[in-house]
Parts: C-alpha cells; structure tokens; sequence
C-alpha cells in the first residue's frame, strides 16, 4: 500500500485546502489515536496513550492545534501542548517525557499560507512508512467517540521551552563557552524566536537576534536559512563573528562569518566531520543526499572520510545513517543529523557543534573550509500541477540526454519532485559555471513545457 498523503515530511499544503483543512486534520489526530492505541506496546491496558503536540508561528496553528487535540481525545488518547516549539524539541520532548508519540503543526521553511503535520515515535524519530500508512488505512473510516469515560485529557507543559534550552546546552561540551563572541541569530520569526537566543546567550555569547518578532503571517518572510541576503547583512553591520540562521520549525542551519559569506548544509558537515577526523571522535562516515556538491564528496575522500548518497529528504538520510551505523549527514538545504547528540536534525544543536569546531581549533569558517572546493550548482523550481509525473514527458528526457551529453562526464544532473511542494526540481552541478547555468535552463525549459501540456 503506498502514501496518498504523507510525503517526505509529514502530510503538507495550502491552509484552507484538502488535506489541510480543520476536518481532515481532525480526522488525522483521530486515526492516529486509533493506531496508538492499537500498538500499545508495554502501555498498561488502563492507562491512555500520550502524545505531545508543538506548532511553529503559523497563525493557522491555532486552528490545527484544535483539530487535533479533539482527534486524539475523541480516539481516547492524552494531549499535552507546548505552544510555539521547534520541531527538534518536540522530538526531544517526546522522548524525555516517555511519551507515544510526538507531533508538529509546521509546514518547516514554506510561507504562512501553508501548514502541515509532522510525527515522531516515541524513541524521537520520524515515523516509519508502515506506520504512516497504518494511520492512512483508518482515515477513511468514519470517528466514533470513545465513551465519555474513556475520552482523552489535553494540557499544556508550561516548561517546555526551558527544559529543551538546557537540552540544547548539554550538547556544548562544559568546558567550553561563547564568551567573547558576538553573534547574530535569525529565527526566521519562526518556532526559535524564544529559544536560540537563550541558549547562545547563556552560554556567553553577545547575542543580536532577528527574525524573533513572529505574528503569524511572517515566518520565513524574507528571513532566516532560505533567506540569507538580511542575514548576512545584519552580520556584516553588528560586526559580529559569526551568524547563524535557522527556519521556520528550526530544523534547518545556514551560517555566516564575519564577512557575511554564507555557508550552507554541505559545508558547515564538512567542517563538523574534518572536526571529528582530527580528534578522533568521527564514527564511520558522512551521508548527504543526491544534491550534495561533488565537491563536498570530493574533499572528505581527501582526509579519508567514506560518502554515500540517499535519496533527498532527511528522512532517507536517517535511513542510511541508521543502516551504516553512522551518526553524521546532512543536505545542502541545511538539514543535518548529529546522530550522537540527536535522534533528528536540529539546527540550534548543529551550530553549536560547528562552534564546537571552531572554538577548539581557534580556525574561523573560511579556514576551516579551505580545502572545499565547491562546484557551480544551479537548482531552478519549476512549478506543476498536481500529480504531473516525469516518466510521462519524453521531451524532458531528450532535453536530460542532450545536457548529458554537452557535459561530458564533467558534471552531474539531478532532477525530481519535490516531496513538500507541487514543484519539478532542475539541479545541475559541474566545473563550468556558463554552461551548468545553460543546462539547467535548457532541462527547466522543457519540463515547463511538459507540464503545460498537461
């Protein structure tokens, strides 16, 4: 049995529009409940199921949170609330508090207008894809309320945000600090706004915060991972020493010397591994995706450092990792995995293992990258209709063919759906800067094409 309506991450779209609508997502907590229930696991036959729900800064949040909670109470299982949490945290929490299962109201880095929800199991991982479509199988069926004895209890957790604060610290080693560092953090005015700051604040750093103003319609609006121009901006006019931007749910890492360069996923994993290969503490090797640079691959071979691809999505980075035994990936997007310090990507705990890097060797981010030499990546987004599939438009295989073959061996074409976003993603990678551009553009041109004529 295949998905029809989760993705790479979660269930996803616009507010207002199946499947992100008030009844479905009632019917969502409700067959989740219903699944809970039926997997109890060592649960005692008299006590209820608990699962944990946080949200980012959405102004529809409030709606979902609502539709949820009576799904889950009405399928007899216990709701505790945090308000506004990173998704990270909700992993984390969930698995602190022993709890069945963990969900986000996020739609992660996608504007205000959309949401979606998002799951974690009890051990803070993602769910599995037999459990997703066990949730998908009792959807359809109709909700029958538990009776009133039975029906679930909902409050909220008034110390959330703290206690994932001191988590976050516990992942900076203790006789380290921030001290004398000046830092600028954006929150994409998004679930960090009142969590990133305190945590490099208390451990020394002079903070500057932006992007931690949300009211509901701003997040990820011009700010934050996928908007780094203010970001690096802000860092260059604080004079600060480093900058670190996160996205809307904060499970995405961009960072910014001094001088406002930028530095994405695949770089800021480079650094945390070289790291690691220089005090001994690496355990296997590094798991990126189908978009990692070829150059990112190329310099771990040169210190020694093993490389595999997976599919792209986190979800399938966890996967690899898990089947490797490893504990560090990432994807260029700024999703990384630091499998030893948590059980999903976390861009607060990320940034500080790469301050980590950087504090123990005294190197600054361009020095530590040197020996990366990243190739000219151009990605260009082509909007679709829903449902358009690749394998049905030859034109766009011709385009690939000929682009492959203007390549040369001398790059590398990625080209697929996106798992979030009714979109066709044209990534083309090589040495020459000119012609990866006129490829990319060549393929986007075709699938744009395609997609026109239905």
């Amino acid at each position: 049995m295949g998905r029809k309506y989760f993705g790479t991450d979660g269930v996803r779209g616009k507010v207002g529009e199946s499947p992100i609508t008030p009844e479905f997502v009632m019917r969502l907590g409700y067959a989740a409940g219903k699944v809970l229930i039926a997997d109890r696991g060592s649960l005692p036959s008299n006590q209820h199921p608990t699962v944990l729900i946080g949200k980012d800064t959405r102004i529809s949040g409030y709606m979902l949170e609502a539709a949820l909670e009576a799904g889950f109470t009405a399928a007899g299982v216990n709701v505790l609330m945090t308000g506004p949490m990173p998704t990270p945290a909700v992993a984390y929490l969930t698995r602190a508090l022993r709890l069945q299962a963990g969900v986000v109201i996020s739609a992660s880095h996608n504007p205000f207008e959309d949401n979606g929800i998002k799951f974690f199991s009890a051990s803070g991982q993602k769910l599995p894809d037999s459990v997703e479509e066990a949730i998908e199988a009792r959807l359809d069926s109709p909700i029958v309320t538990v009776e009133a004895r039975q029906l679930g209890r909902a409050r909220r957790i008034e110390d959330a945000a703290a206690r994932y604060i001191e988590f976050c610290k516990s992942t900076y080693p203790n006789n380290l600090d921030l001290r004398g560092m000046r830092i600028v953090v954006d929150c994409a005015n998004g679930a960090t706004y009142h969590i990133a700051p305190h945590v490099l604040h208390e451990l020394g750093a002079e903070v500057i915060a932006i992007g931690n103003e949300p009211n509901g319609f701003n997040i990820n609006d011009e700010c934050g991972a996928t908007h780094t121009k203010v970001f690096s901006n802000s860092v260059r006019a604080h004079r600060a020493d480093l900058g670190i931007a996160l996205d809307g749910d904060g499970d995405r890492l961009m960072m910014a010397d001094a001088q406002g360069r930028v530095y994405d996923g695949d770089q800021l994993v480079y650094v945390i591994a070289r790291h690691r290969i220089q005090t001994g503490y690496m355990r296997g090797g590094v798991v990126g995706t189908l978009m990692t640079n070829l150059g990112t691959e190329h310099a771990l071979a040169r210190i020694q450092i093993p490389f595999e691809r997976a599919k792209v999505g986190d979800r399938y980075v966890l996967e690899r990792l898990h089947a490797n035994g490893w504990t560090l990936g990432g994807e260029t997007s700024g999703h990384i995995l630091c499998l030893d310090k948590h059980t999903t990507g976390d861009g607060i705990v990320s940034a500080l293992q790469v301050m980590r890097a950087l504090r123990e060797t005294g190197e600054t981010l361009d020095a530590f990258t040197a020996d990366l030499e990243t190739y000219p990546q151009v990605m260009i987004n082509v909007p679709v209709a829903k449902g358009f599939k690749l394998d049905t438009a030859p034109a766009v295989s011709a385009s690939v063919a000929e682009v492959e073959a203007a390549l040369n061996d001398n790059g590398r074409i990625v080209l697929r759906a996106s798992g979030t976003e009714p979109l066709i993603r044209v990534m083309v990678e090589g040495r020459d800067a000119d012609l990866v551009r006129h490829a990319a553009e060549t393929i986007a041109t075709a699938v744009k094409a395609a997609a026109a004529a239905g």
